[in-house]
């Protein structure tokens, strides 16, 4: 199966040619242009035909005669301009070209077809299955918005098989995708996922549409149920300017077994790209609300399963530190574990090379680890001080030997406290120096480590 990709990009696509946002400059600098979505398949089966598509199969140097099946998901414009239908016309075309799609889709559809065209016009709804030579398309619904009462019945997801057995789910405007479409695709095992990802950052939208908050749990859920697996080639679609600029997209999707690719990509089934860039473990530093645990619990929400390793402790009589934990929490997936313990390395000797683990935070541990031996109190110079540190010394040790260790996908957090003015009292300087030696140590031993600064990542 061969997948080019005509249009990756949203309904406006990318950039917005009305928008001077940092997103649709680098992109208008950078050359990125996004036009609307739509797939060409073994180019016999097109996916979607909005107004951009043609001529983006010519930029691409394909014609679209020998396409035999139009497969509609919804009757929004970026993704149906009928038109296309009716210059098909003026071309003498006679070979048949069956058009499926919702009611209203086909509906959109009828008046460009004349009556000596070799086009049929096929309402399909979800569960219909069709074959189109040697292809088993099969209709599921879409939780998308298309202004009907009945939305189900009226946007689609397909499920692609084609005759040599490779598998496409194209998924796209949706939602997170409904019971029955999931029940629908489990164990399926896709070759390729083409999985919208519209609004980025912009989480309030409110429209029928995934976004970098919900597109990894939908992605989290395929894998669950076995939709999605090691080899499944995932790319996002639908991208638009509420998406990061520059390379930053990129990075946050490998961190999920996603990418993303530009326009007239060709998709080959069986050539998956190499999962070697994607790293084991990862040390994610940065300041007080840098938003390095932000960062952290992200790279993660595209696990159902997840462990939690909250190393702060409880602390009844502090109201301000029961709120920062309390806003934590409620960030956590609810199918997240949340351990709170100080033996990490205990918990990283647990856990198996399937399992993801999140440390937040390093910092934190080592305090604790300080306290415990009571080294704060302490007097430099003495044996009890000498030991105390050489506990908390070990202790580091463990920690790092467990890291380096690890099968599992661990992130761990930490706080990067060497940038501002030395610290007023030995205790801060010890620490301080503490901090940043286990740092440098953890940095080592981890497959990836990147600084948070002001919310942005810089990769280290």
């Amino acid at each position: 199966m061969e997948v080019l990709l005509l249009g990756t990009g949203s309904a406006d696509g990318w950039p917005n040619p009305w928008c001077r946002c940092a997103s649709c400059t680098w992109a208008r600098d950078t050359g990125t242009l996004r036009s609307t979505t739509a797939a060409l398949v073994d180019r016999v089966l097109l996916i979607d035909c909005g107004p951009d598509a043609p001529r983006q199969a010519d930029r691409a140097g394909v014609s679209l005669a020998d396409v035999r099946c139009l497969l509609l998901t919804h009757a929004h414009p970026d993704h149906l301009a009928p038109a296309a239908l009716l210059a098909r016309s003026w071309s003498g075309a006679v070979a048949p070209l069956r058009v499926l799609g919702p009611a209203s889709a086909i509906e959109a559809c009828r008046h460009w077809v004349g009556p000596q065209d070799p086009v049929t016009l096929e309402v399909v709804e979800p569960g219909s299955t069709v074959h189109v030579d040697g292809y088993v398309v099969r209709a599921l619904a879409a939780a998308h918005d298309v202004g009907r009462d009945d939305l189900t019945r009226d946007a689609l997801v397909f499920d692609v098989t084609a005759p040599d057995g490779r598998r496409l789910l194209h998924a796209t405007d949706t939602g997170p995708l409904a019971a029955a479409t999931m029940s629908a695709v489990s164990g399926a095992a896709y070759d390729v996922v083409l999985l919208e990802e519209t609004f980025g950052r912009k989480t309030d939208h409110g429209t029928g549409h995934l976004d970098l908050t919900t597109f990894p749990a939908q992605l989290a859920a395929l894998r669950e149920c076995g939709a999605v697996v090691a080899a499944t080639d995932v790319v996002a679609v639908h991208l638009s300017h509420h998406n990061p600029p520059g390379g930053e997209l990129a990075r946050v999707l490998t961190s999920w077994g996603a990418r993303v690719v530009d326009d007239l990509t060709v998709l080959s089934t069986g050539a998956v790209p190499s999962r070697s860039s994607w790293p084991r473990r990862q040390l994610v530093l940065g300041g007080a609300r840098s938003g390095k645990s932000r960062e952290a619990e992200r790279r993660l929400r595209a696990r159902v399963s997840v462990r939690y390793v909250a190393t702060g402790g409880e602390r009844p009589d502090d109201a301000e530190w029961r709120a920062r934990v309390a806003l934590h929490r409620a960030r956590r997936p609810s199918t997240w574990t949340t351990v709170e313990t100080p033996d990490v390395a205990g918990e990283l000797a647990t856990v198996g090379p399937d399992d993801a683990v999140l440390v937040d935070c390093v910092g934190l541990w080592l305090a604790g680890r300080l306290d415990a031996a009571r080294t704060w109190g302490a007097e430099p110079g003495t044996p009890a001080y000498a030991e105390s540190l050489a506990a908390v010394h070990r202790a580091v040790d463990d920690l790092v030997a467990a890291v380096a260790a690890t099968r599992a996908h661990v992130v761990l957090v930490s706080n990067e406290v060497g940038a501002g003015v030395v610290p007023e009292h030995a205790s801060g300087r010890l620490f301080r120096d503490l901090l940043g030696a286990l740092n440098a140590r953890l940095a080592a031993v981890c497959d990836d480590v990147d600084l948070v600064v002001a919310g942005r990542v810089v990769p280290l």
